[in-house]
């Protein structure tokens, strides 16, 4: 008999266990969370036309968004566009404190004069693609009198968007110790604007929803303000993503960045390809050394898009007039029919990671458990909405879903009176024989 060795064998022994511990401890595949590599305090992804988020990281933790907070003011300013309250042409008398701001080239601004006169066209210009404080500050002022006022508006639309965690101590976005000790009374010499970037995506999805002009400012790479005059300065735009510049990207025409030694480096990404649009945010992005920098917001920014544009495509998830199969109709009472039948009315097509589509499913909520004859066609009963049945589902960026109204497919007349009197004698049987093997059962 041929001798074994014992170190063979035990090699042979240990092979095996080895492998099945292996196996005992990888994750599955299917459930594993995903992880882009995101070197960022927060950050998310959204689809810009249903508000789907896509992906999130840390999203819901309140954070400074230095300049990002003028896509507030923006909005606030389009929004009084829109109305008529302000006017694009309305002219802006220079004060001490947008004077004093905006002397500060340190700070990103066009320098105004202290006697001098600027239309509000020519501030947002200044405001959206150079992000100009002191200009933002003239907007500011010029729609509610002072900065102090105006912080009451930017809360109350905030409370109107339905943001959460966010603090306004300003319209800019600088540290209010940059305001040369003229920031908004009640607020902190030192404090700033902060929001979890849940909510900025959320004011950047309702900004690009009310007003999708402002990225016919967001997207030029440059323009000289006062362009002629003694006054001249060129303003160069901080989104060093759109098309031409140092880090462009396909598609990108906004939106806003954000710097400030508080909140590090900050960047709310769009960008369009086809008929997709996606929105982005990342907060305080920093490289693989932890240092902050223009190009690592960017880069995570790149990150974000890829991942959207190269996984995601929008499906149909329930086409229109589907049933379902253990409920395709609904009993009717009085009628010439007993039962009528129901279908989802209106298709839902949702953005879905390609490999995950299947585990998206309809699920029926139904308002009502019978209907009495008399139904037409087309009447609302009930609604279907969409559910993953593994893994995580990030919502919408407005806490909504998608629904579909599940709706009678045609209509049930009433029985005539003959045909009721003899539903009636029927009924009355059938429910006394019921009662009586009911009452005989019970007694065996």
């Amino acid at each position: 008999m041929k001798k074994v060795n014992k170190k063979s064998m035990l090699s042979f022994l240990l092979i095996p266990m080895l492998l099945l511990s292996m196996l005992g401890i990888v994750p599955a595949t299917t459930n594993a969370e995903t992880n882009l590599g995101l070197t960022v305090d927060a950050a998310i992804l959204i689809d810009a036309d249903s508000g789907k988020i896509l992906y999130e990281q840390n999203a819901g933790t309140p954070l400074g968004i230095a300049s990002m907070t003028k896509m507030m003011t923006e909005y606030l300013l389009l929004d009084a566009i829109k109305e008529g309250t302000v006017t694009w042409d309305q002219q802006y008398n220079v004060n001490e404190y947008t004077y004093k701001v905006s002397q500060n080239r340190l700070l990103s601004n066009v320098p105004l004069r202290a006697d001098g006169t600027y239309s509000i066209k020519e501030l947002y210009e200044a405001m959206v693609i150079y992000s100009a404080n002191a200009a933002t500050i003239a907007i500011a002022e010029t729609i509610a009198g002072t900065e102090k006022e105006f912080l009451k508006l930017m809360n109350k639309k905030a409370e109107e968007l339905g943001l959460e965690n966010y603090k306004f101590v300003n319209s800019s976005g600088l540290n209010n110790s940059d305001l040369v000790g003229m920031h908004p009374d009640g607020t902190g010499e030192n404090d700033e604007n902060v929001m979890p970037a849940r909510s900025v995506a959320k004011l950047a999805y309702n900004l690009l929803k009310s007003h999708p002009e402002v990225l016919e400012t967001s997207k030029i790479e440059k323009k000289v303000f006062r362009e002629g005059t003694p006054d001249a300065t060129l303003m160069p735009n901080w989104n060093f993503m759109l098309p031409g510049l140092v880090y462009k990207y396909e598609g990108v025409d906004g939106l806003k960045t954000g710097t400030t030694n508080f909140a590090g480096h900050n960047f709310t990404g769009t960008a369009k390809r086809g008929d997709t649009r996606l929105i982005t945010v990342v907060m305080k992005a920093v490289d693989s050394k932890g240092v902050g920098s223009y190009k690592a917001r960017f880069d995570a920014t790149a990150k974000l898009f890829d991942y959207g544009f190269g996984q995601f495509t929008k499906h149909e998830i329930i086409p229109a007039n589907y049933i379902f199969e253990k409920q395709k109709s609904l009993a009717v009472t009085k009628g010439k029919e007993d039962a009528v039948n129901i279908a989802v009315k209106e298709p839902i097509s949702i953005m879905v990671n390609t490999n995950e589509k299947d585990l998206y499913v309809p699920k029926l909520s139904l308002d009502v458990e019978e209907l009495e004859a008399g139904v037409k066609a087309g009447k609302v009963v009930g609604q279907v909405v969409v559910e993953r049945t593994e893994g995580t589902d990030y919502g919408f960026i407005d806490g909504s879903g998608i629904t579909a109204d599940v709706v009678t497919t045609e209509g049930v007349e009433r029985a005539g009176k003959a045909s009721l009197f003899f539903q009636g004698i029927g009924n009355f049987f059938s429910n006394l024989w019921s009662g009586v093997f009911g009452f005989i059962g019970g007694t065996i």
